[in-house]
This record gives structure tokens, C-alpha cells and sequence, in this order.
């Protein structure tokens, strides 16, 4: 029997063909918007980029590399380098990573493997994320009015008792490089969690049941199979992480003291490159603007050479992980 074209059973051979055209011009459409956003992108970034270096060119000529050995900033004479400023970014971004990466991993591992009802966790999950919109001078005013008082025993418990490791043996000052730092881990424990859970969670389910097949307890599956497999995610966070305590202005400004000094006490006020700028950039003339672009520049660079490692990391763990 054969089978008429106009039978309701029949392909409608020219509405796949128009699906199928529509599609691929969706696709292309898709495509080519997002390479142009990609690369006005970049071209954005190229052009913030070369607007600093030219803002910053005359202390850059004038101070050239000294300009990152001189602890002496004097907008008086002219003089000016930001070697306490480096100290006192890395110092407070190491603090905040080594308060917040055990703290979040450990709250990533909670949340994503089983350890509480689908009810509970949820809630947790969306509070923590919602950490991470809280603006950064709401947080420096939590840490002036709430956090300074409350470590304040803790500060004393430290000085007494642990004053002879020099990281602690100054008299404690509330604006210092150590609360600083436990403010960067407070703002950065979000996206540390989030994006840890996130790659725990999308693990292959199967390394769980293989684990488990094997005799292997619960502890031992997340310890010796689940964290190696996402180690490439977790350390793209604690990547991210670092970039965001670096570059943290606000809270800085407020907490920091803006001390231009290097102490090795963590007790005692210091200064980072962005509470520098954050805090003369408002008043500075045209060489101290210069001066702090550069300082911006210095920032920038740090922050780029953080991501170059991330990436570094990241594609050799995902290579052994393949």
C-alpha cells in the first residue's frame, strides 16, 4: 500500500528544513554577539590598561623600579614608593586565605555531601552566597564597630601569651594587618564555598559508588577520591579568592590603619596598594595622582600574574585529572 505525501503521518520535509535553518542561524546569531562582547572585552581592558600607564607615565620615568624597594611616600617632596603597601597586601591577603580556605573548603564538603537534609542545606547555601553581596563598606563599618571590640581579648590573649613569635609581639592595636586580614576571610569565604561546592557537586556520581563499592567510608571517599578529582575547581577559588583579597579597597581603608610602615607584628596598623589609593587619591595633586596610578598599575600587575598561576594550576590538575 502506498503511503500519500498528503497523509497526516507524512514528514513535513519543508518545516525540518526551516527548523533546521532557523537553528543554525540562532546559533550563528549567538556566536558572533558573543565573540564581539568577548572582545570589546578585552579592547575595554586594553584601553583601562593604557589610560593608567599614561596617567602614570611621569612616576613611572621619574621613580622607575625604585619606586616598589622605597617605603618613603611623601607627597611633600615629591617622593614617593609603595614597598610598605606591597608588604601589607600580601601580608593581609595570605591572613584572609589561611582564615577562609579550611573554613570554606570544610563548609563546601558539608553542604554538597549528604551531611544535612535537602531543607537545610538549601537555606545555608543561599545564606552564604548572599554574604558576597554585602557591600565592602558595610563591612568595614561591621569591623570598626563590631569586630574590633569583640577580638579585642583575643588581640590581648596573643600579645600575652604568644608575644615571644615576632608576628605577635607588639601591643595589639585594633586597626591592624591581622583584622584586615579576618575581614578579607569573612568577604572571600563566599566565593570559596560556592565555587567548591559547585565542583563537588557536579563530580560524577559514580566516583562516589566506585569509592563506596571499594570499602572505602565516607571520610575516605571525600578525602582520597572527591577532593583530589575537584582539586582543579578549588583551587581555581582560592585563585579568585587571592585576586579579590588583593584588590579589596574599602574595608582596607577603614581597617587597615594606614600605616606607611613595615612590622612585622600582624598586631600593628600597616597599609595596603588599595587603601593608598582609596584614601589620597581624592586629595592628591597631579604627581601623587601619578604616583598612584602607578601604584594601580603595580596592583593590576600582581593581580594578573595571581590569575596567570590560577590557570597554570588549574590546567595541570585538569591534565592529570584526564
Amino acid at each position: 500500500m502506498s503511503v500519500s505525501d498528503n497523509s497526516p503521518e507524512a514528514p513535513d520535509v519543508a518545516a525540518i528544513e526551516a527548523r533546521k535553518n532557523l537553528r543554525y542561524y540562532l546559533d550563528q546569531a549567538f556566536y558572533y554577539t558573543t565573540m564581539i562582547f568577548a572582545l570589546a572585552l578585552a579592547v575595554v581592558l586594553a584601553w583601562i590598561i593604557i589610560q593608567i600607564g599614561i596617567t602614570a607615565l611621569p612616576a613611572i620615568s621619574r621613580f622607575g623600579l625604585d619606586f616598589l624597594a622605597s617605603t618613603t611616600w611623601d607627597p611633600v617632596r615629591n617622593i614617593y614608593g609603595i614597598l610598605p603597601q606591597i608588604y601589607g597586601t600580601l601580608v593581609s591577603a595570605i591572613i584572609g586565605l589561611v582564615v577562609a580556605v579550611p573554613l570554606g573548603l570544610g563548609i563546601a564538603v558539608f553542604l554538597s555531601e549528604d551531611f544535612l537534609p535537602t531543607y537545610v542545606s538549601t537555606p545555608i547555601t543561599f545564606a552564604i552566597e548572599l554574604l558576597a553581596a554585602i557591600p565592602s563598606v558595610v563591612i568595614g563599618l561591621w569591623g570598626i564597630f563590631v569586630l574590633i571590640p569583640f577580638l579585642r581579648p583575643f588581640y590581648a590573649f596573643l600579645r600575652q601569651y604568644l608575644g615571644w613569635i615576632p608576628l605577635f609581639g607588639t601591643e595589639p592595636r585594633g586597626n591592624s594587618l591581622l583584622t584586615l586580614g579576618l575581614v578579607l576571610a569573612f568577604m572571600i569565604l563566599p566565593l570559596i564555598t560556592s565555587i567548591s561546592r559547585g565542583t563537588l557537586v557536579s563530580l560524577p556520581p559514580h566516583l562516589r559508588q566506585g569509592a563506596m563499592a571499594l570499602g572505602a567510608t565516607r571520610w575516605e571517599t571525600i578525602l582520597r577520591v572527591l577532593i583530589p578529582a575537584g582539586f582543579s575547581g578549588i583551587v581555581g577559588s582560592i585563585m579568585l579568592a587571592l585576586g579579590r583579597a588583593m584588590g579589596e579597597t574599602m574595608a582596607a581603608a577603614m581597617l587597615v590603619g594606614n600605616a606607611n610602615r613595615i612590622n612585622i607584628s600582624i598586631l600593628q596598623p600597616g597599609s595596603t596598594i588599595a587603601s593608598l589609593i582609596a584614601s589620597q587619591f581624592g586629595e592628591a595633586g597631579r604627581d601623587q595622582v601619578a604616583a598612584l596610578l602607578y601604584a594601580g598599575l603595580i596592583l593590576m600587575i600582581l593581580t594578573l600574574i595571581v590569575n596567570i598561576l590560577a590557570e597554570m594550576i588549574i590546567k595541570k590538575f585538569q591534565n592529570v585529572e584526564r
